[in-house]
């Protein structure tokens, strides 16, 4: 669908919609899962080798959902490959990006990359303990199972409870994505954190 036609249609302008959200810095995220080759063809739509093989795709469509018990949803776009791979398994892993894998990023968002995207993007990463594919350099883990589907626009939303949860203790610091581009948190060597205390 064209901007003019969405905007006939819905009364809002692709462009304009896509600018106005790249206001809002998000963090980056790789989602992953394992697709088996288990006779119920999901799999063999995808171009792989026979066998379990771990699939991935970056995601910053990503909130947590609820403390008790502990939800989160993520937005899954039904064209990315790895869509007919989460409806299979049902678990899925959230790995989120610290500030040194821009290329990472790329690689598992489809865009320019020296990495090999049919190779995983060559991604060290070995499973958890509840069966998803977890990325090394990952700076935080979650591991997840999907509570509900829901048909949202061109995407599907899945709200997952955590399994699991791992962080880095070196304190590595995210990536962050706005405007259509990374940014890093700048360090500030003598500032205190401003702001109210999380209760």
């Amino acid at each position: 669908m064209s901007a003019e036609q969405a905007r006939a249609e819905t009364g809002v302008d692709t462009r304009e919609f896509r600018d106005g959200l790249g206001r809002f810095a998000t963090g980056v995220t790789i989602v992953t899962a394992y697709c088996d080759d288990d006779g119920d063809g999901t799999c063999e739509q995808l171009p792989h080798e026979p066998g379990q093989h771990a699939w991935g795709t970056t995601v910053n469509a990503f909130s947590s959902v609820s403390l008790d018990p502990p939800l989160v949803l993520i937005c899954i776009g039904r064209e990315r490959s790895i869509h007919p791979v989460i409806a299979s398994a049902r678990r899925f892993a959230i790995n989120v990006l610290g500030e040194d894998s821009q290329a990472l990023s790329d690689c598992f968002a489809g865009a320019p990359s020296s990495l090999p995207r049919s190779a995983f993007c060559n991604a060290a990463h070995h499973p958890g303990e509840h069966g998803t594919p977890l990325l090394d350099d990952a700076i935080a883990h979650l591991e997840c199972e999907v509570e509900q589907a829901v048909d949202a626009g061109d995407h599907t939303v899945y709200v997952a409870r955590v399994l699991s949860v791992a962080a880095d203790a070196d304190d590595r610091l995210p990536l962050l994505y706005f405007r259509g581009r990374y940014l890093r948190i700048e360090r500030a060597a003598t500032s205190d954190l401003r702001g109210k205390p999380d209760m």
